[in-house]
């Protein structure tokens, strides 16, 4: 398909064009839950939920929050409110309280879609200690919460019934009821520019922003993604990566409905449940971060499986070592691989390898610039733009811009400059092939295992403890991972010791499990600049020789 026949289509509008030409062609396959959809059929059904949103009262630009982990529910809804304008608010399925209470207040939900938990978690609990009075909402009627004053219906996606919720399966019964022109109408009013998708990236100032992204963004860089690995109707992608996340949204999803390829979708992520998976379904792709591909390569029974139907696939989320990479095509024979590179600002790829790239450039860069895409490299504080091989901050402008911050016009314009271009915090510089290589990190961002993390977010968590004087958070370099996260202290004379267990404890109930430091070091103070700002360069430093497994970036 060429790029003029997408880059101006809906999410909805791909979906159906699909349905259309490749009907009975498996779309969507769950086989920890032995349910498969072919691409008419899923069609069929994410029709049925747009008509039973429309039903509950969902009307264009509404929010509809999604706390799940990659169930079936998770890409019908996705469709589904795409169909009818809505806006999908993606949730980490990693939060606690005070973040999920925090997303659904700063994106003024509407509606929200969750399963009952997740690890011993319960989203159900959580959500009816936020707002009590749902457990008393009349059927038919909108909740009125004093927690959360946007939030009206909420819908489980599991088997379980509770009081002041529908149920997923209630919600196409809905559907029923509603005149299929009615929808029509509707999905015949949509525009490519019109905000599609909202996920939630945390800030400098610690607390997390929604990223508006309309239908183009997602669609044609979609579509490009899926380019670059030579993705056909006859590809089948493992995804084992959260729908939630950019990676899974728009790298998997994205690109296998652009391209016609089929899913084959894990609930939840397993090393084992991938390898079986593949052999069982014929896969030929995988998509991860590189210590995801470590954990395969790692399995006692790896070379018991057969992988041969294996060509290419994703690496993203943190530099991925030669030596992973190599073992990923000479034993995994994923030789057509590729790389990618971007921001949740940023749809998210900006730059990626393709799958004829040489090993170097797999694993020294990170590709070239996507096509309609720019990006340059600028000295970080006069905002001149550098020659080839001078390394500075990288800079993005096209199609693959976002809408901006969900009602933060300031966050926004400190971002997207006023020439339009999207400053991404991070060091690179372009080798004389064009190719861009990434340096390191102008901000302080923290990327484990290919989430985002924010220092500022941990340590404001960290200094409720009893105890904290004050905490600084930084990265500490790791193989596994690419990054982990060391907490230094200082702490009263009177506290006589604080180790990561006392902070584990502490932060559980508070932030994400992957947030919580793995290492901690108490301090008598911190090295200041004469302004009195702490010197993190001087504590990354110091973490990496503490705890680290390989050299600092520079």
């Amino acid at each position: 398909m060429p790029l003029d026949h997408l880059i101006n289509k809906t999410v909805g509008q791909v979906l159906e064009n699909n349905a259309k030409h490749y009907p009975d062609q498996e779309a969507l396959i769950y086989p920890d839950r032995k349910r498969r959809y072919s691409w008419s059929q899923l069609n069929q059904e994410v029709d049925l939920l747009a008509r039973g949103l429309l039903a509950l009262g969902v009307k264009k630009n509404d929010r509809i929050a999604i706390w799940a982990t990659n169930v079936p529910q998770w890409l019908t809804l996705m469709y589904a409110s795409s169909k009818i304008g809505a806006i999908l608010v993606t949730v980490n399925t990693h939060y606690r309280r005070a973040e999920i209470e925090y997303l659904l207040k700063q994106s003024e939900s509407n509606y929200l879609f969750l399963i009952d938990g997740f690890r011993g978690f319960s989203y159900i609990d959580t959500i009816n200690q936020i707002a009590p009075e749902i457990a008393f909402a009349q059927e038919g009627a909108d909740i009125r919460s004093e927690a959360l004053p946007f939030l009206k219906k909420i819908v489980t996606l599991g088997e379980s019934s509770y009081p002041g919720m529908y149920s997923y399966d209630g919600v196409l019964k809905l559907g029923e009821n509603v005149p299929n022109q009615r929808l029509r109408e509707i999905f015949e009013s949509l525009g490519f520019d019109d905000t599609i998708n909202m996920q939630y990236t945390s800030g400098t100032t610690g607390f997390p922003k929604g990223v508006m992204l309309t239908h183009q963004n997602i669609v044609t860089n979609g579509y490009w993604i899926g380019y670059n690995q030579g993705l056909t109707q006859k590809d089948k992608i493992c995804l084992p990566v959260p729908l939630f996340h950019c990676f899974g949204l728009v790298l998997g999803a994205m690109a296998a409905l652009n391209h016609a390829s089929a899913m084959v979708i894990l609930d939840i992520y397993s090393a084992m449940g991938i390898l079986v998976n593949v052999e069982k379904e014929k896969c030929t792709a995988i998509y991860g971060v590189p210590s995801m591909f470590i954990s395969l390569l790692e399995q006692k029974s790896f070379s018991t499986f057969d992988l041969s139907t294996l060509r290419t696939g994703i690496m993203a989320g943190s530099p991925c070592p030669i030596k992973t990479m190599q073992q990923t095509i000479d034993l995994m024979n994923m030789r057509d691989i590729t790389i990618c590179y971007g921001m949740t600002e940023t749809s998210p790829v900006v730059s990626q390898t393709t799958k004829d790239d040489s090993l170097e450039k797999k694993t020294g860069t990170v590709g070239k610039a996507m096509p309609g895409v720019k990006l340059k490299i600028v000295d970080p504080e006069t905002r001149q733009e550098l020659e080839t091989g001078e390394i500075g901050e990288v800079v993005v402008k096209g199609y693959v811009n976002m809408k901006g911050y969900y009602n933060l016009p300031q966050a926004t314009n400190e971002i997207i400059d006023k020439d339009g271009w999207v400053h991404t915090g991070d060091l690179g510089k372009f080798d004389q092939d064009g190719y861009l290589v990434i340096t390191g990190r102008w901000k302080d961002m923290i990327i484990r295992a290919g989430e985002n993390i924010y220092p500022t977010e941990v340590e404001e968590a960290i200094r409720r403890m009893p105890g904290i004087v004050d905490v600084a958070v930084v990265a500490v370099p790791s193989k596994l991972h690419g990054e982990e996260l060391g907490a230094f202290l200082i702490i009263d004379e009177d506290v006589p010791e604080i180790t990561v267990r006392h902070l584990k404890r502490f932060l559980r109930p508070l932030i994400s499990g992957y947030k919580i430091p793995r290492f901690v070091k108490v301090v008598e103070s911190f090295p200041l600049t004469a302004s009195g700002k702490i010197q993190k360069f001087m504590l990354r430093d110091m973490a990496a020789s503490l705890w680290g497994t390989e050299p600092t970036p520079k």
